[in-house]
């Protein structure tokens, strides 16, 4: 079985082994190391599964960074705050160019809203765009008339990585290789992967690039049997309609 808490472990446990050093978004843009992984987690749903992953990375002393939507699925103040005294970075997951329906100036006040609500409960330096799948609006637009370092952040993944030097796996889709079922979480990589299962990538961990970002949806990963076959399910159709949406 893929995506389980034990398969998750299996793969940082093994990357852990090649001399990387895990790194925040926030820390990378300050300064990247030469072999690096940028973890990054959008908590799209269950916060909790969230949790589990810090609590697992601060057990192996490694860190990431954690996206968390204005939602009341994502949006648990007591788990934001657990996971930043963790140590991880904590930002926010932005769909506001969704929520208000593509009016961009509403979309900004309501960003600044959410930003400010975060930084109540822990410093907040680096934004994530939230993929909003079924909506019609890329919420990436809204940087076409505002911009977000006027706030004192200093960086967006889609803008603010070099793809061309950094690698890009994302588990969109429940799969490795989804790029035919994501809508918008996509990158113009120079590296071109093909990683079927987690195992793949641990069989393969000697063939990375040295630097790396690793985007994980918490939510999708599961050692409950119930929850485990329900994500599957679910995802599958969501797949299928994604595919049709594409098309």
């Amino acid at each position: 079985m893929d995506f389980t808490i034990k398969q998750y472990q299996s793969l940082i446990g093994t990357l852990k082994t090649q001399t990387y050093l895990f790194q925040t978004f926030e820390s990378s843009l300050k300064h990247i190391n030469k072999r690096a992984i940028i973890l990054r987690h959008d908590v799209d749903l269950l916060p909790r599964n969230s949790l589990r992953f810090a609590q697992i990375q601060a057990n192996l002393n490694i860190k990431g960074s954690y996206y968390f939507r204005a939602v009341p699925e994502s949006w648990d103040e007591q788990i934001i705050k657990e996971i930043a005294n963790l140590g991880h970075e904590v930002g926010y997951h932005y769909e506001t160019m969704d929520t208000t329906n593509g009016d961009i100036d509403k979309a900004w006040d309501q960003f600044r809203t959410h930003l400010d609500e975060l930084r109540k409960l822990t410093d907040v330096e680096t934004i994530c765009m939230h993929g909003s799948p079924r909506s019609k609006y890329d919420n990436k637009q809204l940087w076409v008339k505002y911009d977000y370092k006027t706030l004192g952040l200093i960086g967006e993944p889609y803008f603010d990585i070099d793809f061309s030097k950094v690698g890009y796996l994302t588990d969109t889709g429940r799969q490795w290789n989804g790029n035919k079922v994501s809508i918008r979480d996509k990158v113009n990589s120079s590296f071109n992967f093909n990683f079927r299962s987690t195992q793949d990538i641990i069989r393969s961990v000697n063939q990375l690039p040295d630097q790396i970002m690793f985007t994980f949806h918490p939510q999708r990963w599961n050692d409950n049997w119930f929850l485990w076959t329900k994500e599957l399910v679910l995802q599958n159709v969501k797949n299928q309609v994604k595919r049709i949406l594409i098309r």
